[in-house]
């Protein structure tokens, strides 16, 4: 009987708030014993929820008189709550090796028991190349709808096997002539961002000893013991017997047995525990007695098991907690003379419980939050739920609870600010716009009006436009992300955030995949600086400017030697100081999350440090498979080409923070973007940024986008929380970059599916309709582009792109292929736009349509 802890490398969901490094909750780790053993009866859930308890209520006849005068009555006020709970379910994992029908190739098959969108992370390792054990497969070998991971690694999505049936697989075909040693592979859960290894490691299949066909040996034979890493255990493997005629002698015996050793394949099962958020709601209603002028509050939910209100009332404004004078509902209790305690009836059906509530007339406000177990809270975006009663019937009920928690709270406003009623003059304006679009857009005025009369008709529409929002501007109270006043900015003084620089910054990546090729691009980017500040951009985006194993600077050695492929060290204060006098602020690329050694342990692992920071394996992780580090476990992602640092040690951390700030005093960067953030906790980038003050800071947070079948889903929520819990974890002290409206804009564009241009909520779907003011959007890069193009962007719509990130909220960047191309004049029209109408990182967007022909915003 063997034991398998599967830890997940993010230890919470994205719905809940991140990690703190001191005080988190952190969830235990599975440690749940299993038997491998061949399925019999096919796949089943194992998903194991509490049981509904059951309850018997006799109602008294003062509750049925209220109950009924509560429904003879009119409801002033009522709205639904969401409330997102989370529960822990338990399944397995099934790895499987079997050879096909015509017994020509090996089927690895990797399954899962557990609903959720499941991601197989995995590479292979060669025979000839010891060095790494992570490589990307032959093309042939990839399954289809699989995504490149840089140039490491595949991600292919798992699919349902069957229908009825919560059990998803995929399946890869393995050549027994090719030189792969073995497939090594995480799991990843899309819809948590969760990462699930095996033992605190990669799960590892050799297959040297399991391609034995005929004789036919690839490479050398290596029994499994020698393998290091997390192997599977329990291979079930058979001698095939030969005639002892043929044994020629007994010393020839040992060989022939080990020649002839076939594989008949194995299965496993490992435990699995997921974190799955459940939705629930809870619905509020309030009406008024009229023969006791008393309010009369109703609360129903669906959630199961036992709900407790934990509940009081307030008098103002203030909304402090007070216990209300009798009658209660039953089963109502005084918690330490501060609140009350109602414990919800179930319902006739049986499905969820509720309570009615008789409330004093003097009071003004109905305070709850609801509680499940001993530590199980409910409550709306960290505060108390809070409802309205008579007495303040004439304010806004507050919004029910918002799903994902990392979104600012301020943006509530919007919502409430778009239902204010407009005069009807400026109804008018707007039937008159729909007519004209309704004239312009028709089959047939297409086909007979001339181009001046169609462009006459779309002059007068943008006359109209302009009109009612004139209107709608000085009829209601503007309300922004930050409350930033946009009237007379000249006399308000412009604070500068580190998340956000001014809020009007425009950003160039100044280098591409090629540049270190040249040997002097410091120089060369030099001569363009004039040309760079005219064409509109405020900040410049530099190369990584260490040395470095790879010549693009991203895997550093010496963090203080600044010689690199891009020039020398006084080259590089050369460009920033010419930089510096035509008005651009400077970003260094700062890579953090890894760094490479300059020594080989006693054990041959390249894992001690050599130049100023002469750290040893302390400084390592000690969850890297790779390099075998003493440090403490890692707060993030593994990269795989290099040892990950552990930013948990206290040495680390002040000697990153030494190396930043010098970086700003002898180089004069003013700010920072940070590669690979995804690989160590935001609080510790928090770190970094109070001790630097930089700027302008973003982060390279990139993950795969939501997929189903290889299709690209309309939803992508969970994608874009992921960010957001990013950038709340650095205390909103660094922006990041917009993935998820990349890859939305990929989609939209080249497939002219306009529609994913709007949440469900009529935003904008990517990071920038969450949190703009910390989003840096763009559409190429030197990974996604260049020569490396791992996700380029669609080919003769790059314009279209621009056209969507410079006239949008957020922090746009542009690729520096493109400003130095063909496309230069165009772009430079677009950030001449965006200056003119001063848009900005907090700018508001409201979507009014959405069409193949049309697409209509309002920014505010």
């Amino acid at each position: 009987m063997s034991t398998v802890a599967i830890e997940p490398l993010y230890r919470y969901s994205p719905r809940e708030k991140p990690l703190c490094h001191c005080r988190a909750k952190i969830l235990k780790p599975s440690s749940l014993n299993f038997s491998p053993k061949l399925l019999s009866n096919g796949i089943t859930s194992f998903c194991k929820f509490k049981p509904h308890r059951a309850y018997t209520v006799r109602a008294s006849s003062t509750d049925t008189a209220l109950l009924e005068t509560f429904e003879s009555s009119p409801s002033f006020f009522k709205e639904t709550f969401s409330l997102a709970r989370t529960e822990t379910v338990e399944g397995k994992i099934f790895i499987r090796l079997d050879k096909d029908e015509d017994q020509q190739c090996w089927q690895l098959s990797v399954g899962c028991s557990l609903p959720g969108k499941w991601i197989l992370h995995w590479g292979v390792s060669y025979l000839d190349d010891v060095g790494s054990e992570w490589d990307q497969p032959p093309k042939d070998m990839i399954p289809p709808g699989s995504i490149p991971v840089k140039d490491y690694a595949i991600e292919t999505p798992l699919k349902k096997s069957s229908e009825g049936q919560v059990f998803h697989e995929v399946k890869i075909n393995l050549d027994p002539k090719s030189s792969i040693a073995a497939l090594n592979f995480v799991l990843k859960d899309e819809e948590t961002g969760a990462w699930y290894q095996h033992r605190g490691r990669d799960f590892k299949v050799p297959l040297v000893d399991h391609l034995l066909i005929d004789g036919n040996v690839v490479g050398a034979k290596r029994g499994f013991n020698i393998w290091p890493g997390a192997f599977l255990p329990n291979m079930l493997l058979k001698a095939e017997e030969l005639p002892s005629k043929d044994q020629d002698s007994n010393s020839d015996s040992k060989d022939a047995k080990q020649e002839n050793k076939h594989v008949q394949g194995f299965y496993q099962e490992q435990p699995i525990t997921k974190q799955v958020v459940i939705q629930n709601s809870a619905t509020v209603s309030v009406t008024k007695c009229f023969k006791t002028a008393k309010n009369l509050l109703y609360l129903e939910t669906d959630l199961p098991g036992e709900v407790v209100v934990h509940w009081g009332v307030c008098r103002d404004d203030a909304k402090n907690w007070e216990i209300s004078a009798g009658p209660y509902p039953p089963e109502t209790t005084v918690f330490k003379n501060r609140a009350l305690r109602t414990l919800l009836q179930p319902k006739d059906g049986g499905d969820g419980c509720s309570g009615l509530f008789t409330l004093g007339k003097e009071f003004i406000g109905f305070l709850f939050v609801l509680k499940l177990n001993e530590n199980t809270w409910l409550k709306c975006k960290e505060n108390d739920f809070y409802i309205p009663l008579s007495s303040s019937i004439s304010f806004p009920a507050q919004p029910g609870q918002r799903q994902f928690e990392g979104v600012p709270v301020s943006e509530k406003t919007e919502e409430a600010n778009q239902e204010v009623s407009q005069v009807p003059y400026t109804d008018d304006i707007i039937n008159e716009i729909r007519n004209l679009v309704h004239d312009i857009s028709s089959e047939k005025s297409r086909q007979t009006k001339t181009k001046e009369a169609q462009e006459s008709i779309l002059h007068e529409i943008e006359k109209l436009a302009a009109e009612a929002y004139s209107i709608f501007r000085t009829s209601i109270p503007t309300s922004t992300e930050e409350a930033v006043s946009e009237s007379e900015p000249q006399e308000t003084p412009t604070k500068i955030c580190s998340g956000t620089g001014t809020g009007f910054e425009i950003l160039l990546q100044g280098f591409n995949w090629e540049s270190n090729k040249s040997g002097r691009w410091y120089m060369e980017l030099k001569e363009k600086a004039l040309e760079i500040s005219s064409l509109g951009f405020t900040v410049i985006w530099l190369p990584p400017p260490t040395e470095s194993v790879s010549p693009e600077g991203y895997m550093p050695k010496d963090l203080y030697n600044l010689n690199s492929r891009y020039g020398n060290i006084d080259e590089l204060k050369d460009l920033v100081r010419s930089l510096h006098e035509v008005g651009l602020k400077i970003l260094g690329d700062a890579v953090l999350n890894h760094r490479c050694a300059h020594y080989q342990n006693q054990n041959g692992v390249w894992n001690i440090f050599g130049g100023r920071l002469n750290w040893d394996d302390r400084a390592i992780v000690a969850d890297d498979p790779h390099f075998q580090g003493r440090g403490n476990k890692s707060s993030g992602d593994s990269f795989h080409a290099a040892p990950n640092i552990d930013h948990s040690q206290e040495f680390v951390r002040k000697d990153l923070k030494e190396w930043l700030c010098w970086l700003r005093d002898e180089i004069g960067y003013d700010g920072w973007r940070l590669d690979f953030v995804r690989g160590f906790w935001g609080g510790y980038v928090k770190d970094y940024i109070d001790a630097t003050e930089p700027y302008f800071a973003v982060g390279e947070y990139w993950d795969s986008l939501s997929y189903t079948y290889g299709e690209m889903d309309h939803n992508q929520d969970a994608h874009r929380q992921r960010i957001i819990d990013w950038i709340n974890a650095t205390n909103g002290a660094a922006g990041a970059f917009d993935v998820t409206t990349k890859g939305i804009l990929h989609s939209a564009l080249e497939r002219c599916e306009y529609w994913r241009l709007s949440d469900q909520k009529g935003k904008p779907p990517g990071v920038v309709g969450w949190w703009p003011s910390r989003a840096v959007t763009f559409i190429e890069n030197h990974d996604t582009g260049s020569t490396q193009g791992h996700w380029r962007f669609p080919y003769g719509k790059e314009m279209q792109g621009y056209a969507y990130i410079l006239t949008h909220p957020g922090t746009p960047a542009v690729f520096y292929d493109h400003i130095f191309s063909h496309y230069q004049s165009e772009i430079a029209s677009l950030i001449s736009l965006r200056n003119r109408k001063k848009v900005q990182c907090r700018s508001t967007v409201s979507i009014k349509r959405i069409s193949l022909f049309f697409h209509w915003k309002v920014l505010l």
